[in-house]
């Protein structure tokens, strides 16, 4: 067999047996990483460290073969507002997972009469995953369909994704709804026994959520 030393080098052509003593008088390992060759390919090197050599090098295979992987996302000049957040939400996650997002917005029928509203449509979907990745190319219309492609920025110069920016505290929208949200008290019934408590005025409230209305500002019902 061809023994390749600990330094990576030719040790050359030898027997199995002289091999073992080799790898034992150097206190290592003799591991085989060519069995199919001719003669088969054996190397002195200490087993664990070789291990884990070969699992950060299957790692970063993987990764590559991740970041080179396109996921498609079609869109529509009329998309309704929420299915435009689910697709929006699945191109951040793509793209959180180094992963190119293709989008692709064909207009159908009439559509071609106003095919800004598909541009609008793709403007805006750039515009929201900015903090994740870039646009390969500006938008352009071939044929009936506009095809884009987005790159994930670096890691280091990557906005966090999503789930672990609600996990830190929630969004500034969530807060923001929490404040505007009224607040309602509910007095406790009465005790047997004791009078009933004598009920507040009514408030008339407006649209408005920063202020109220009372009832004596508000207009007269018709009779």
């Amino acid at each position: 067999m061809r023994v390749i030393g600990t330094d990576g080098s030719q040790v050359g052509i030898l027997t199995l047996g002289d091999a073992i003593n080799m790898a034992r008088q150097q206190a290592v390992d003799l591991v085989e990483i060519a069995p199919n060759a001719t003669p088969p390919v054996c190397r002195l090197v200490d087993y664990g460290k070789y291990r884990y050599e070969q699992s950060k090098k299957d790692k970063e295979s993987k990764k590559h073969q991740h970041a080179n992987r396109v996921k498609e996302i079609q869109l529509s000049a009329n998309i309704d507002p929420h299915d435009f957040g689910v697709k929006l939400s699945h191109g951040i996650e793509f793209l959180c997972e180094d992963m190119k997002v293709k989008v692709s917005l064909r207009f159908r029928g009439r559509e071609m009469a106003h095919t800004e509203f598909g541009f609008q449509v793709v403007e805006k979907f750039t515009k929201e995953v900015a903090p994740w990745g870039h646009p390969d190319a500006p938008a352009k219309l071939v044929g009936r369909s506009i095809n884009m492609m987005y790159s994930p920025h670096p890691r280091n110069k990557r906005a966090k994704p999503p789930g672990e920016l609600s996990a830190s505290g929630g969004s500034s929208v969530e807060s923001k709804h929490a404040k505007l949200a009224p607040l309602v008290s509910v007095e406790p019934p009465p005790m047997p026994g004791s009078a009933a408590p004598t009920a507040p005025a009514p408030t008339h409230f407006s649209n408005n959520p920063f202020g109220q209305i009372s009832l004596k500002d508000a207009p007269a019902s018709p009779q």
